[in-house]
């Protein structure tokens, strides 16, 4: 029979309906069965294509003895992370300070008022390489919980206690400015893996906001390593495994340093700031590869992970048929019989495809070396090998296709559709690509028609036609960035206006008055154990963190100085945070790199189909300009409407005979800029 995950939408928690398990979803009734019952409650959480979830369940909550186990002395509860990110949040920081590490899948044993007393990962069935047995631990917790229940009680009070006082504890004196974002740079630079690229040593996670404000330090300090930094990099992750050399996009991590062998989940929200990273890098820098794969990406988004109304995708697991990796992997033979022996080969020797295998006794494509270094390894023509590569690269997809595919998580987040969003916008202004606008546009109507509720609030999750939780903090900081760059990308006022509104809705609803900075939650949303306030740029930016950004280049829109504020008030309260790690807020330092400025207030003035206002708006659009706001003002009622936004620009004008630029900096004004030359001079000077 199934159990109360039965009518659940989220494909985690679907995928446990059926387990001998008597899971609750999170909710007032399991709560009160484990009041009325006198019993712990069991939480796991974890999300659809997480790898050792997936063993986790098999070993055990498939298992009909761990099963009466957990239905006889505990309510045993399962939360989806990616619905439920509050919830995640408060259990695996409490897991964090318990064990000094956390992971998915995640497992809190607590009291029936959700004080969590013991904390771990991934447990196995029964004891082993050191690890604790789930079988012996849930009796011995069990038996804790009858004999010594004053013990337990008071372990989830001083939890409890040490994870509020640490929400609500107010840092420091700090100041942060040019002196930050120097020693943030001084500890990548330190960080950095000269031989293969990226952070630290194994597992390595992509963190595209170190690259993205490394780029911003470049531009201040040229002299410096970080453009080698992002370039090799870069580079590094483009012909290492971590990349789908066939199907196009990023795996979620390299397990080891050199990016070969991947951990091959592929995220929504990693394809989103690794298109963003490359894009940024490409218009700073001009290096076509950089180009090419923000396109890759986007290709592999736009083919799998968007849904026919024009939201993306979460997620697509790493396992089929039972195994990690087996839809990626090759051998010798299996290319051969796709693309004949002498294609075979050459794909073969240049994509590392070897008898031996790289990943248990199969290979992972990737590129050991340059296409260039292959093209003169194979004596061919780096544009005729370019040609076959893929050609042959398309002829393997083909096949790929006809195997047993990953499972897809289809559910849409508000979250990260705002990233991909801000993606595809800022893809589309580097590349001049409008097809790449039309995408983000679309899925930017489907949020806002589909994902907000009768008042316009923005919703969490989307699922076969139902709307799941109200949006946290990071839905709606996520989604406005995506506006305020579609916006820029398209001229479309829709989206501005949009995003306005979004930030004062998100002022109200997560906004603390008392100390500054969001709560991830809202003031009137469920109450938990604690209230966090996340700042860390872990593998997805904070919320606080692109709300930082957001508020400065609204303000800068708007002329609401009440939102600069908010920022400045950001800043300090989190400095004290930031100054002693600034490596460990990276997307928080692009929005300080803003403050310590210049930052620009950019405006075209001109009729929009006119070709000297679309050769305007390319340029600037083009250029790397990231302290940056650019509007477009049309004459008639859409420039009446631009004014209702952002008073300043009701004077700002079209010259008699064509579009004028209007460009603002360090609060005083240049003389606007009639010929495209002049504008041109400008950027290159910039």
């Amino acid at each position: 029979m199934p159990n109360h995950l039965i009518h659940e939408k989220s494909p985690y928690l679907r995928q446990h309906a059926e387990n001998p398990v008597d899971w609750y979803p999170w909710g007032e009734e399991a709560f009160r069965k484990a009041k009325t019952e006198d019993k712990p409650v069991f939480l796991s959480i974890g999300y659809a294509t997480c790898h050792w979830c997936h063993v986790m369940a098999h070993e055990s909550f498939e298992d009909e003895g761990v099963a009466r186990l957990l239905n006889r002395d505990y309510v045993a509860v399962k939360v989806d992370r990616e619905e439920r990110p509050d919830v995640d949040q408060i259990y695996m920081s409490a897991c964090q300070s318990l064990t000094g590490r956390g992971g998915w899948p995640l497992s809190i044993f607590m009291t029936p008022e959700g004080k969590p007393f013991f904390a771990g990962t991934y447990f196995p069935k029964s004891a082993r390489m050191g690890m604790s047995g789930f079988t012996e631990l849930l009796q011995q917790i069990a038996a804790l919980w009858q004999k010594d229940r004053e013990r337990v009680l008071n372990a989830g009070e001083e939890i409890t206690y040490a994870l509020k006082s640490r929400s609500s504890a107010a840092g420091p004196e700090a100041r942060l400015d040019a002196a930050t974002l120097e020693a943030g740079y001084d500890q990548l630079q330190k960080s950095f893996d000269a031989r293969w690229g990226g952070f630290g040593a194994a597992p390595k996670f992509p963190t595209p906001h170190h690259l993205t404000f490394l780029i911003r330090w470049d531009r201040r300090h040229p002299d410096s390593q970080a453009r080698a930094i992002v370039t090799r990099t870069l580079e590094a992750m483009r012909l290492g495994g971590i990349f789908d050399h066939i199907g196009l996009g990023f795996h979620r991590y390299s397990v080891d340093a050199r990016w070969l062998v991947p951990h091959f989940e592929k995220m929504l929200y990693d394809q989103a700031l690794l298109a963003m990273a490359y894009t940024e890098a490409y218009q700073a820098w001009g290096d076509p590869l950089h180009a090419q794969v923000t396109r890759e990406i986007f290709d592999y988004v736009l083919r799998d992970m968007t849904d026919p109304e024009g939201g993306f995708y979460s997620a697509e697991d790493a396992d089929s048929e039972g195994h990690e990796g087996l839809f990626y992997v090759w051998t010798p033979e299996q290319v051969k019989k796709v693309l004949g022996e002498e294609q075979g080969e050459l794909y073969c020797r240049c994509y590392d495809i070897t008898a031996g295998g790289n990943f248990e006794g199969k290979s992972i494509p990737n590129l050991p070396v340059t296409l260039l270094q292959c093209a003169e390894r194979e004596k061919k023509d780096p544009a005729e090998l370019e040609k076959i590569l893929e050609e042959t690269r398309r002829a393997l997809f083909e096949v790929r296709k006809t195997r047993i595919h990953p499972l897809k998580d289809d559910k849409i987040l508000t979250a990260w559709n705002g990233l991909m969003i801000a993606a595809l916008a800022k893809g589309a202004q580097a590349l001049d690509e409008p097809a790449f606008a039309q995408a983000a546009a679309r899925a930017a109507r489907f949020v806002l028609g589909r994902m907000a509720g009768p008042e316009g609030r923005l919703y969490r999750r989307f699922r076969d036609g139902h709307l799941a939780n109200p949006g946290y903090l990071e839905d709606y900081a996520f989604f406005i960035w995506g506006l305020i760059e579609l916006y820029e990308a398209a001229g479309d006022l829709d989206f501005l206006e949009a995003a306005v509104r979004l930030n004062r809705e998100m002022l109200e609803l997560f906004w603390d008055d008392d100390q500054g900075g969001f709560f991830f939650t809202a003031h009137d949303g469920e109450t938990l154990i604690t209230r966090e306030k996340e700042i860390y740029d872990g593998a997805e930016p904070s919320g606080n963190s692109v709300a930082l950004l957001n508020l400065l280049r609204l303000s800068r829109i708007t002329g609401e100085t009440i939102w600069e504020e908010k920022a400045e008030r950001l800043l300090r309260t989190f400095a004290a945070t930031v100054q002693g790690f600034p490596m460990g807020y990276t997307q928080f330092l692009n929005g300080l790199d803003w403050v310590v400025g210049p930052a620009r207030e950019m405006l075209i003035a001109g009729d929009p189909q006119y070709p000297a206002t679309v050769a305007m708006a390319r340029a600037l659009r083009q250029s790397f300009l990231p302290n940056k706001v650019l509007l477009f003002k049309a004459a008639g009622e859409e420039g009446e409407r631009l004014a209702r936004i952002a008073p300043f620009v009701r004077d700002m004008v079209p010259a008699v005979d064509g579009p004028q630029a209007y460009i603002c900096e360090l609060y005083t004004c240049h003389r606007p800029l009639a010929e495209f030359s002049e504008l041109k001079a400008f950027l290159d000077g910039v």
